[in-house]
């Protein structure tokens, strides 16, 4: 076994592992991961150390010199055993490490420029469908449906976003659906008021909301909605059928609105209309 004195040296020394923490900081996968052998390789010199000493050795023999090649055994060994998988140490490391970076960087991952609660509700249909677009298309492969009309039916149950419901103090809960909170459901909700049409007009009433963390994490959920209710069947795989879709979804109780089917056709008429003509930064709806 040749020893790599340098090499030993830097994993046991205090100095060096303190510069791979500064690395680790900016949670890059390979800092992180070396910062973590280090960790283990230290462990193991100081384990071996300490079992040597327990030991008690051979005095009549021992001299400052054998010492100092012991110590560098000792660190060479420690950095073969953190090789591969090691001792499982620096795996456990990596996952803590790796965990925190990804609990620090979830806000700035969630919160896009036309999707985070500071800039919600979008100031007009452009910045609306700017932000729901890009969930929308993933959301329209797993419904058959185009994203056109995973917008649309944003836009009608929320007012191009400007209606959603919101927590007494505001915060929006980015239920774009307007899908409510029935006991089945066991995430975070918020009491709101909405209109349901009942007695042949349209009354206003509380109710509880999903309520998420950003407009995709919706969307998210409203595909889970739909495609894990049978009843809802007959509005999947309508393609760009809008009236379709929404036939598929007031017969299956999503809306207590008559007139729910033509309105939805109707906005979504409009957007793919905008969508071909770009949309005025002006527009309000």
């Amino acid at each position: 076994m040749a020893i790599e004195a340098s090499r030993a040296a830097f994993y046991a020394d205090p100095a060096g592992l303190a510069a791979l923490k500064r690395g680790a900081a900016a949670q890059t996968p390979d800092a992180i991961r070396e910062t973590a052998r280090q960790f283990e390789s230290l462990f193991t010199t100081m384990m071996l150390k300490s079992m040597r000493q327990a030991s008690g050795g051979d005095s009549l023999f021992s001299s400052d010199q054998q010492d100092f090649y012991q110590d560098m055994f000792d660190q060479q060994l420690s950095v073969q055993l953190s090789r591969g998988k090691g001792l499982g140490l620096a795996d456990v490391l990596v996952r803590q490490l790796m965990g925190a970076g990804t609990a620090a960087a979830t806000p700035q991952v969630a919160a896009t420029p036309d999707s985070s609660a500071s800039n919600w509700p979008p100031r007009s249909q452009e910045e609306f469908v700017r932000a729901v677009m890009p969930a929308a298309r993933a959301a329209a492969q797993q419904l058959g449906v185009d994203p056109e009309v995973v917008v649309a039916h944003a836009a009608l149950e929320t007012g191009w976003g400007r209606s959603v419901p919101t927590a007494s103090d505001g915060t929006p809960s980015f239920n774009l659906f307007g899908i409510k909170a029935d006991p089945r459901w066991n995430g975070a909700s918020v009491n709101s008021m909405t209109k349901e049409f009942s007695a042949g007009r349209m009354q206003g009433q509380a109710a509880d909301f999903r309520a998420y963390g950003s407009p995709e994490e919706s969307v998210r959920d409203y595909v889970g909605f739909l495609t894990s209710n049978p009843r809802y069947a007959g509005a999947l795989n309508t393609g760009g059928d809008a009236t379709a879709f929404a036939r598929g979804l007031q017969k299956a109780g999503y809306a207590t609105d008559p007139d729910y089917v033509a309105k939805l056709t109707a906005v979504a008429a409009r957007l793919k209309s905008q969508l071909a003509a770009p949309i005025t930064s002006g527009s309000a709806g």
